[in-house]
């Protein structure tokens, strides 16, 4: 098995397919983040294509779809036909389709398979996987879709039309848009001489209540920026929700808004920091 990535979703991917017994080869662009896993019992392999040689299944978890593209072009020759490609960056429809002939081209059964979580769930192997693809992988991929995730919801039974990616798309709008939500909410409030803290007992246990927005607010209140999912990357999530849905004649103006304000705390330095730190940009 072949892990191409091993970033923050990567290594506890990586660590969890350790756990569970097979046999894996990372790979990472910086591979001093790939070191723990090698740590772990990981083959540490100098180049995509060593990585992928003899692998029944290449994961690929990289930053976006270009990303992916040129890893996989430089595992070329390590790739052989009959593996499984399950590709689990989110890279939007457009990227998802950009990437069929690489799979055309070597054979390769190609799985669209994004993921739902951050650092904690893919450490603690609680990820829900999204799958569209051949079925007959499924013998292939189930152990390691079980060993990564909690949940795995195939969404449809072939990649044509990028269904799960699809699927990504939408959650991610609502997760974005609750993120800029919660901090924008916390940043009137200090402006209007608030307490943050009322605001979030007002709501606390009621219907307009969310864990996840408690969770963003606490680090926006913490001004704790630890990465589980940074600003760039939510920046790039963004920006292919908005390209989706000017693709199928929608206009979007919360994500487009949310696109924005992630531009600006990114360009005031934070674009490596937690997506929660859109607040900054307030």
């Amino acid at each position: 098995m072949a892990l191409l990535g091993t970033g923050i979703m990567g290594a506890g991917m990586g660590h969890n397919i350790l756990a569970a017994g097979p046999e894996l080869r990372v790979w990472n662009r910086t591979a001093v983040k790939a070191e723990p896993l090698a740590d772990a019992g990981a083959h540490l392999a100098t180049d995509p294509a060593e990585a992928a040689r003899g692998a029944d299944v290449v994961i690929t978890m990289l930053g976006d779809a270009d990303d992916v593209r040129a890893v996989m072009e430089q595992a070329g020759d390590g790739l052989t036909s009959g593996q499984v490609w399950l590709q689990t960056t989110t890279v939007g429809v457009a990227g998802f389709e950009a990437l069929r002939p690489i799979a055309t081209r070597h054979g390769l059964t190609l799985l669209d398979a994004p993921v739902l979580g951050t650092r904690a769930p893919a450490e603690s192997g609680d990820l829900v996987v999204l799958v569209a693809g051949d079925p007959a992988a499924r013998p292939t991929v189930d152990p390691v879709l079980d060993a990564v995730g909690s949940t795995t919801v195939w969404v449809a039974d072939t990649e044509a039309g990028a269904a799960a990616s699809r699927l990504k798309l939408v959650v991610n709008s609502w997760v974005l848009a609750v993120t800029a939500a919660t901090g924008e909410s916390i940043a009137l409030a200090e402006g209007l001489g608030v307490d943050p803290r009322a605001f979030l007992d007002a709501v606390s246990g009621g219907p307009l209540d969310l864990p996840y927005m408690q969770a963003k607010a606490a680090a926006v209140l913490d001004a704790d920026w630890a990465p589980n999912f940074t600003v760039d990357n939510a920046a790039k999530d963004a920006g292919l929700i908005v390209d989706a849905a000017r693709e199928a004649g929608l206009q979007l103006d919360v994500a487009a808004a949310v696109r924005e304000r992630l531009r600006r705390a990114s360009v005031r330095g934070h674009g490596g920091d937690d997506m929660a730190a859109a607040y900054t940009a307030s």
